[in-house]
């Protein structure tokens, strides 16, 4: 009887100490949160906006999406949630309801995230001050805010699965390529799009017109040829271009948020990544200007 009790007593300390060591990092998870740029789009565009709380406005050619609420409010944010739920979105891009997200919503790219981090991200948000701010409704021209052609185009467009690392690349190279390919979905906004929304095949990270109409960096060697590795970092963390030009008002968000809170580790694997791309050549402007 001593000896069984005592073999149990064991056994729950053992499965105590794995549930602690298991536990999700609420810290490391804001550092990822941070690294995914998560508070630009969900953090509306005013003097005193609660951070997390939804509202931004992001125009595109479909019509304007607004970011939702993401603090831990049971009816306005994600209270209700489950990490479950969470992962659901962020790895599939589906609504608690089993819904389409719609891809301004970056879940190609987030699909790529570790579960492990996804957990820890989860702890974070989980952590923030709940906000009451009601979610506003997309303001989108049909037929794009039938949230059922989703489908059709994730069919088309969206591959979910884990992040592969690159045959052959340093530990430092793969460290960037995860922080762009899927942290930093950096190709979101630097790989040119078609008339659907859809990447253009063979011209990831190219560059081109942006949503905005506005042309967006070329991020291939070709696009950073001119760069060194030092003008690069000053840039990620500063904003400072190497010929003194300003950056886009998207672009000094990001680096505001995100790139200029990265580890010194983590913007040198991100350049090194970057670096090791196939450069592909911007296409020829058309027309003037």
């Amino acid at each position: 009887m001593f000896c069984a009790r005592t073999v149990s007593a064991a056994l729950l300390f053992l499965i105590a100490i794995c549930a602690s060591a298991q536990a999700a990092d609420a810290a490391r998870g804001e550092y990822l949160v941070r690294a995914g740029g998560c508070v630009g789009c969900h953090t509306e565009a005013k003097k005193g906006a609660v951070p997390f709380a939804g509202g931004r406005a992001l125009p595109t050619p479909f019509g304007t999406f607004y970011g939702p609420n993401i603090t831990p409010h049971p009816q306005a944010g994600l209270g209700r949630w489950s990490e479950e739920d969470f992962v659901r979105a962020m790895h599939h891009g589906r609504r608690p309801d089993g819904g389409n997200y719609f891809p301004a919503f970056p879940y190609p790219s987030f699909t790529k995230i570790a579960l492990d981090d996804l957990r820890d991200m989860w702890a974070y948000l989980k952590s923030l001050p709940p906000s009451g701010r009601v979610n506003q409704p997309h303001a989108l021209r049909i037929p794009y805010g039938w949230r059922f052609g989703v489908t059709v185009w994730k069919w088309l467009y969206f591959r979910p699965g884990t992040f592969v690392h690159v045959a052959g690349a340093t530990a430092q190279v793969n460290r960037g390529a995860y922080l762009v390919q899927a942290l930093g979905h950096c190709g979101e906004c630097h790989t040119p799009r078609n008339a659907l929304g859809g990447p253009e095949s063979g011209r990831t990270l190219a560059g081109g017109r942006g949503i905005d109409g506005k042309n967006v960096p070329n991020l291939t060697p070709a696009g950073l040829e001119l760069w060194t590795d030092a003008e690069l970092r000053s840039f990620f963390l500063t904003g400072e271009t190497r010929d003194g030009d300003s950056v886009s008002e998207a672009m000094e968000e990001v680096i505001q948020n995100t790139t200029s809170k990265l580890r010194p580790d983590d913007l040198a694997a991100m350049i090194a990544y970057l670096r090791s791309l196939k450069p592909i050549a911007d296409k020829p402007r058309q027309g003037k200007g």
